[in-house]
């Protein structure tokens, strides 16, 4: 597995743990690192830190396009893909956007149910193309 799927997984991982937990996901974060099992890396820290610094933003996104459901019905893994991935799209630049939406998509089919990985596919799409300006 490529570093940055690497990355993105544990990033989901600290993500759902945190909203299982009900707790604040930055000492759970420092506390993964400090684990260092796994190793946490830099690109995973980025992730964790940017979704924290724009939540409000990222989870009004996500109920915006998360047809059908609020945010709170979503499964919880489904949410931290979702969280995960918009930040991504929206605030890395250096990752593409169709590279950010496959690894999302493949987390989902690895970590969820089986009708989840289209359902990420729609909302990160419905995201994306909201922040694409008409002429």
């Amino acid at each position: 597995m490529a570093a940055r799927s690497k990355a993105r997984k544990r990033a989901v991982d600290v993500l759902y743990e945190a909203d299982l937990r009900g707790g604040d996901i930055l000492p759970l974060l420092r506390e993964r690192i400090a684990d260092g099992q796994p190793p946490i890396g830099e690109h995973t820290v980025r992730l964790v830190e940017g979704v924290v610094e724009h939540s409000a933003d990222i989870d009004r996104l996500i109920e915006e396009h998360a047809q059908g459901w609020s945010l709170d019905r979503l499964p919880d893994v489904d949410r931290a893909i979702l969280r995960m991935a918009v930040f991504e799209l929206l605030w890395v630049e250096d990752v593409p956007d169709a590279v950010v939406i496959d690894e999302a998509v493949e987390l989902a089919k690895s970590l969820s149910t089986d009708d989840s990985s289209g359902y990420v596919n729609g909302v990160l799409s419905g995201v994306l193309q909201a922040q694409i300006p008409t002429s």
